[in-house]
């Protein structure tokens, strides 16, 4: 990950998390059909809802352990709903035996986190006088054992942070990134976790970049890698990182892939707001998510979509935000890319777990505010935001064999993280996914509940949308903003409304902001007006 610069008791929210997701199965192995990964056994859809976990820092230890359990941090990962982890690991903890065969002790003691220590000796005892390498093992089988999947992450040779041009770890040829030992890193860890079925993929490198970076080199050393990985297990997916910090894979139009192997590739894009400078916090909201919009699907999302040329898996591998709420552009961004993923129903892994490092930029105990949990590791940062997180865990399309005419439409609000629904007694609101209505947008302008007479309609600016029967309605024909594909606006006499959602607790047509950038400046928030119809299928 690059960056912009360098309570509620959680127990009781635990329960209430595991009521609402109910457990996961794990279908092992993997395999990928078209765009989607599934169970290679049966063909079933698997959707990768994960979380990222450090791994890869100095100290050569998944951060936290000295601020819980190990199994209370794994269980607590399963608890919030999530079925995976992307866990990072520095290349050279396995290739340099004086690096992967220190102890805890000896790592954090010539760290001189002393702090630290002490933390992991008082909730992990048992874990202080392993090497490194095993304490990764340790946690692997942690995971695997409340139920997650994992995905190991080689994300940087040289253990440190992660990323920039000038680091060293960028590209093959760079002064930490020789190729020989990079694919003998691939070769171990594959081997090491062969009997592990809960690893069930492994991304070869994180955010290739940098000034060697070139399209004949990608081609050349992914070949090397993802060979390396299959030979040594050829159950795991392997997940192929694009150019230019992991936003670009547009070279794939022209050029496939052929490994010797088949259904185990799978494509991965990274997305923060900072990746477009402040465009998010200074620009005309509904024009910069569109424009950047269109770029990721240009450059990388495009694999997702029907009628291209070539199309495969896109593992969306890290996105997040700063969780206090202080970050305009984050906070303008996260709804853009909540609509993406929830279009076309993405796999995905949000940046990041950990609610602190160890160390980090030679900062003891740096707290991460992009962190889902606090800095106590004991509660969610964020509660408001992870319920809204939530809602893209589950699948969308289970039914991946459904044709596009069979399946289905809800509208999802990604401001809130819900879908409009038409409760019992005909009232419009905003609710789970999971009890969405199904909706359909016809071509008199409708918004109806499918296979019923019944559509949405505005009453006054400011009021409540409502349902109606179709004819009765008191609005015009709803109109979607062609920029966005995200507004519906409607005329009430001489006044055009939007559909809004910003107060969650209810559907309002309140006068539109931004919609056909009629009047908007870089301070007005359309987001809360953007609705999106997202395709559904049940098996």
């Amino acid at each position: 990950m690059r960056t912009p610069s360098e309570s509620r008791h959680f127990r009781l929210r635990i329960c209430i998390i595991l009521i609402i997701w109910p457990a996961f199965a794990l279908p092992l192995p993997l395999a990928t059909n078209s765009r989607w990964i599934v169970d290679e056994a049966d063909g079933s859809r698997v959707k990768l809802a994960c979380m990222n976990w450090v791994s890869h820092l100095q100290p050569m230890v998944a951060e936290g352990l000295s601020k819980q359990p190990l199994d209370t941090i794994t269980s607590t990962i399963r608890a919030m709903g999530f079925n995976c982890v992307r866990l990072t690991w520095a290349t050279f903890m396995f290739t340099n035996s004086s690096l992967g065969q220190q102890t805890v002790s000896q790592s954090f003691t010539s760290l001189n986190l002393i702090h630290a220590l002490s933390g992991i000796v008082k909730n992990n005892p048992d874990l202080v006088a392993l090497p490194v390498v095993e304490v990764f093992q340790t946690v692997v089988s942690s995971l695997g054992k409340n139920g997650l999947l994992i995905v190991l992450d080689n994300h940087i040779s040289k253990p440190e942070w992660c990323c920039s041009n000038t680091d060293g770890n960028g590209f093959w040829g760079d002064t930490y990134f020789d190729p020989d030992v990079w694919a003998e890193g691939l070769r171990i860890v594959a081997s090491l976790f062969k009997d592990s079925p809960q690893v069930v993929a492994m991304s070869m490198r994180n955010e290739l970049r940098g000034p060697r970076e070139n399209i004949a080199d990608w081609y050349k050393y992914v070949q090397i890698g993802a060979e390396t990985i299959h030979d040594a297990n050829p159950n795991v997916l392997i997940i192929h990182s694009g150019l230019n910090f992991d936003s670009d894979l547009s070279f794939l139009r022209s050029r496939q892939l052929n490994p010797s192997f088949k259904n185990k590739v799978v494509y991965e894009m990274h997305w923060y707001a900072f990746t477009n400078g402040n465009a998010f916090g200074s620009g005309n909201l509904n024009q910069v998510c569109e424009s950047i919009t269109s770029s990721v699907v240009n450059k990388a999302a495009y694999l997702v979509m029907p009628n291209t040329s070539f199309s495969g898996p896109l593992f969306v591998s890290e996105f997040g935000i700063d969780e206090t709420g202080a970050n305009r552009n984050d906070n303008r961004y996260i709804s853009c890319i909540f609509a993406l993923i929830a279009r076309w129903d993405m796999d995905w892994a949000y940046w990041t777990l950990q609610g602190s490092y160890y160390i980090r930029n030679n900062q003891q105990d740096l707290e991460e505010i992009y962190g889902i949990l606090n800095s106590g590791w004991d509660s969610p940062r964020n509660l408001s935001f992870l319920n809204r997180l939530q809602s893209l865990q589950r699948p969308f399309i289970q039914d991946i064999s459904a044709s596009p005419n069979a399946q289905k439409q809800i509208i999802f609000h990604p401001q809130s993280g819900l879908c409009l629904q038409k409760d019992k007694d005909n009232a419009l609101s905003l609710g789970s996914c999971g009890d969405a209505t199904y909706w359909t947008f016809n071509s008199q302008g409708q918004i109806t509940e499918m296979s019923t007479y019944f559509c949405i309609g505005a009453e006054a600016a400011g009021q409540p949308a409502v349902i109606r029967v179709q004819g009765t309605e008191k609005n015009g024909p709803w109109q979607l903003d062609s920029q966005t594909d995200m507004q519906f606006s409607t005329q009430l006499g001489n006044l055009t409304v939007c559909l809004d959602g910003q107060s969650h607790a209810a559907v309002l047509t309140s006068a539109c902001i931004c919609a056909y950038n009629s009047g908007c400046t870089s301070a007005d928030d359309p987001s809360g007006q953007w609705f999106k119809f997202v395709p559904t299928s049940s098996s």
